[in-house]
């Protein structure tokens, strides 16, 4: 963490962010300021009436939590259906990986080679002037294993992502789908979001401006970026259209959501621009004596700050997922899942569709 007389701005003991003094007095309180090696516990804080009601319209009406207990405990035959194909697709979900993870291991040599290959040429160009420093962000990433590993993962990710909203989009068109049926694919579709923010974590500490530069994702995606991902407050707006009828409640509980998402995303948002000045202040020092390493050094130490704020934002895009999950019941969290993962897909069908474009010969 940064400390507070060298950054200028105050970190938060209730986030774990740099925050103004008394930015964030409507947060709950969590401890430590590294959200990726600790769970803290739920930093949003609603209307005390939310837990008692999520914990009923998480099922789908309030009051019949009796009627559930029969149904869960009398599964029907296309439930049992439904666990044994998500067995079969988490068995050839285990073998894909192992696959990729066997290719991996047999290029791993030659992509250390290729990066001390890099690396010595790099070298040269400092004295012939060459301008390999140039290259697109994306091919000095792939030359590092770990961030080479990473792309190959979130691709699986998204494939599979695109096998969910598929068996999610028939299940919801479906007369015959229960609540019970829907919770499963609503809990599978929040776990595999997590299994994204995990994959993010390990990819920052290995190169943080490889995953702040979005060079992972399409450029329709990279648009609407915000410190490594979707924005908390826009994700509502994109899902409110979908989630409809709501009750007086649910409207009452989403807004605070949304009120307190913004707060968060402001804080953060302000501890962002900090950091940048102070990198480039630290970068800018002593310009002009040649010896740049000790500016250089400098700058390194603070990308830990960095990562952390990559982290902090990954860990309230995952808090707001569970709390509207809570605020919903089980049918209206599946159509917001089956709704955000089409908007996502969308994206990148606009950056397919805006690359392979005809254009005009001049």
């Amino acid at each position: 963490m940064m400390n507070s007389t060298s950054t200028q701005f105050v970190p938060s003991r209730r986030m774990g962010i740099y925050e103004p003094i008394h930015q964030m007095s409507m947060w709950g309180d969590f401890k430590g300021a590294n959200c990726l090696d600790a769970s803290p516990p739920m930093i949003l804080e609603v209307d005390p009436k939310l837990d008692n009601q999520s914990e009923d319209t998480s099922h789908g009406t309030v009051g019949h939590s009796n009627k559930y207990d029969q149904e869960a405990s009398k599964p029907p035959d296309k439930v049992l259906r439904r666990l044994a194909q998500n067995r079969e697709a988490a068995r050839k979900s285990r073998l894909r990986k192992k696959a990729y993870v066997q290719q991996l291991e047999s290029s791993k040599l030659r992509l250390i080679q290729l990066e001390q290959e890099l690396g010595r040429a790099r070298q040269q160009g400092m004295y012939t002037g060459s301008a390999l420093d140039a290259s697109p962000l994306s091919y000095a990433g792939s030359m590092n294993p770990g961030i080479a590993t990473f792309e190959l993962e979130y691709g699986h990710w998204v494939e599979e992502q695109d096998r969910q909203l598929a068996d999610l989009r028939s299940a919801l068109h479906s007369t015959e789908t229960g609540d019970v049926e829907l919770r499963i694919f609503v809990d599978g579709g929040l776990r595999h979001y997590f299994d994204l923010f995990k994959m993010k974590a390990t990819a920052a500490k290995i190169d943080v401006f490889y995953l702040m530069s979005g060079m992972w994702k399409t450029s329709g995606e990279r648009f609407f970026f915000w410190i490594g991902g979707f924005r908390p407050s826009e994700l509502l707006k994109v899902l409110l259209p979908h989630l409809e009828p709501l009750t007086e409640q649910q409207r009452l509980d989403l807004g605070n959501l949304a009120q307190s998402c913004q707060q968060a995303e402001d804080a953060l948002s302000q501890g962002m621009d900090r950091l940048h000045q102070i990198l480039g202040a630290a970068i800018a020092k002593q310009l002009g004596e040649g010896n740049y390493l000790p500016q250089v050094g400098a700058a390194i130490e603070k990308l830990d700050d960095l990562v952390r704020f990559v982290g902090q934002a990954d860990h309230l895009r995952q808090e707001t997922l569970q709390q509207i999950a809570r605020i919903l019941t089980t049918r209206q969290a599946a159509r917001g899942l089956l709704a955000l993962g089409e908007y996502f897909q969308r994206l990148r069908a606009l950056s397919s569709l805006w690359s392979s474009r005809p254009r005009e010969s001049s």
